[in-house]
């Protein structure tokens, strides 16, 4: 995955002491700071430093450096520092933040976030998981799959961060693997949070949750709301099946702003990926050719016509047979 170094005691220090760990829009979630760092008389680059637990961090590391990912939608991870207790975890630097910036703290005179923007940025961040999910051998099944981990460059193409609670998926005959619950609440798929079984279906339950966030601008908690809205989830699955309250599910922040039938699919693919039993989820092939289907601005999608209750429900081609595989 390109160039990855681990730092000595000193560089620790030279790092710390060139850039005070601060809070910034522009960060690898959590804690960290962009820079510009010569690392032995290398090229000067613009990245991102993270300090946290100890033992996520290893995980993240270990993560990126054992198990070769290497994809346009993961972010790049740079370097690791190791000294005694503290380590740092170097990243190419994200000049846009990450996704809940961009939907629920957008700064003053900021303008929000596009909806074909929106479709894009999740269509890429799907690929990503793809990746993970289809061509990384074993597997990986991300398990924390949320908007602060979406991270955007300076032409807000979306990568995925954070891969400290990462897993090897099934092989072979398995269909699951069984581990200890973790993620973060709100986005974990029911099935996992009840047994600890996890399928790659997980994820896609995660990206479900994420796609509503995407539409709704609203947080998967939000306890400064009305109790029966305060989780997109709950609040949403009521509207699903009555489509003359789809428009209410649309971000206001996007003033109308959308294409009618885009929405109504959007909506009914949401639906999908956040269905309480797994087998019934598609597999993130399925995702991706769907989001790949609605990102592309089409005038079919402005049509302002009834759409019926089969245009809701699309599902890509092939799709169908396999979302009965177990994965």
């Amino acid at each position: 995955m390109g160039m990855f170094w681990c730092c000595r005691v000193s560089e620790i220090k030279k790092m710390r002491k060139q850039n005070p760990l601060k809070s910034s829009k522009s960060n690898v979630n959590e804690a960290g700071t962009s820079t510009k760092y010569d690392n032995e008389g290398g090229l000067a680059r613009s990245i991102s430093m993270k300090t946290g637990k100890i033992y996520r961090l290893d995980e993240q590391a270990k993560a990126a450096s054992r198990r070769h990912v290497n994809h346009p939608n993961l972010v790049n991870l740079l370097g690791y520092c190791a000294d005694g207790n503290q380590r740092i975890l170097v990243y190419e630097f994200m000049r846009n933040g990450s996704l809940q910036d961009h939907l629920f703290d957008l700064l003053p005179g900021k303008r929000p976030m596009d909806w074909y923007t929106r479709m894009q940025v999740a269509k890429g961040a799907a690929q990503g998981l793809e990746y993970l999910h289809d061509t990384a051998n074993p597997p990986i099944i991300y398990r924390d799959f949320k908007t602060s981990n979406i991270l955007l460059d300076e032409f807000f193409n979306p990568k995925l961060s954070d891969f400290g609670f990462a897993k090897l998926g099934p092989t072979g005959e398995q269909d699951h693997v069984s581990t200890r619950i973790m993620g973060t609440y709100g986005y974990c798929a029911p099935e996992y949070a009840m047994t600890g079984q996890l399928t790659t279906r997980s994820d896609v339950y995660s990206i479900g949750v994420v796609f509503l966030e995407i539409i709704a601008g609203r947080r998967v908690i939000d306890n400064t709301i009305p109790t029966g809205q305060q989780n997109p989830v709950s609040w949403a699955k009521p509207i699903f099946t009555d489509r003359q309250r789809f428009t209410t599910l649309a971000d206001p922040r996007l003033e109308g702003h959308y294409p009618p039938k885009g929405m109504y699919q959007a909506l009914a693919l949401a639906a999908m990926w956040i269905q309480d039993e797994a087998n019934i989820r598609p597999l993130i092939g399925d995702v991706v050719s769907a989001l790949e289907y609605l990102s592309a601005p089409s005038e079919e999608w402005n049509s302002t016509a009834d759409v019926d209750e089969s245009n809701c429900l699309f599902i890509p081609q092939g799709a169908s047979a396999s979302t009965s595989r177990t994965k």
